[in-house]
């Protein structure tokens, strides 16, 4: 059983739609360590809406922090302090996709980040989203992905730009599983139809 690890070039890219399309495609659990700020409309409760199949498990956050700012600084205003050894991937005989916080440098505490949650086992799926600056953004995260051995593949969100696609592949040279458009929504349906498109990819 393989476990993935979903991370984005930057906030906001479409990390929760590809979490969801992956688990739905290899009806893997999911499990999201952080979630800072959103608790009553979580990332996990928007994956656990979207995926259909009666396998995927969803498993609760090790921190659920309430305001929407980088961990470390959620964790302040809540009066704690995030301890990597509390994360603990949750037990499961499934595949497991475990969704990131931002980006990889996303800082937890005053020590550690995003980056320190991903085992070298785990395959990461970066999620990259066009705009200006975007291809300097992915290139920085996968190649320090790269750097540490880590096996990296990427999924494109939102809508097509082939000149900034077409760099990406060239320079990064890593498996491409797909692209999310910019759909009008996103419900199950949707999300069974990309499943059934990146399930040989995965």
């Amino acid at each position: 059983m393989k476990t993935y690890f979903i991370t984005g070039i930057s906030t906001e890219v479409g990390k929760t739609i590809a979490s969801a399309i992956v688990t739905e495609a290899l009806e893997a659990d999911y499990w999201k360590p952080v979630q800072a700020g959103e608790l009553e409309n979580a990332d996990l409760h928007k994956v656990e809406k979207l995926v259909t199949n009666s396998t995927s498990k969803f498993h609760p956050n090790s921190y659920a922090l309430h305001t929407p700012m980088s961990p470390h600084a959620a964790a302040e205003i809540d009066g704690i302090t995030i301890d990597l050894k509390k994360i603990k991937p949750p037990a499961t005989k499934n595949h497991l996709v475990i969704e990131g916080a931002g980006g990889l440098l996303v800082p937890l505490n005053d020590e550690h980040t995003i980056t320190d949650l991903i085992k070298p086992t785990y395959k990461v799926i970066v999620v990259s989203r066009h705009y200006l600056g975007s291809i300097n953004h992915t290139l920085l995260t996968v190649n320090f992905l790269k750097e540490k051995g880590f096996d990296v593949s990427l999924i494109f969100s939102g809508e097509a730009h082939p000149s900034t696609e077409s760099i990406i592949k060239k320079m990064t040279n890593v498996p491409i599983i797909g692209r999310i458009d910019e759909e009008p929504y996103f419900d199950q349906n949707v999300v069974k139809e990309y499943a059934e498109l990146f399930k040989e990819k995965l």
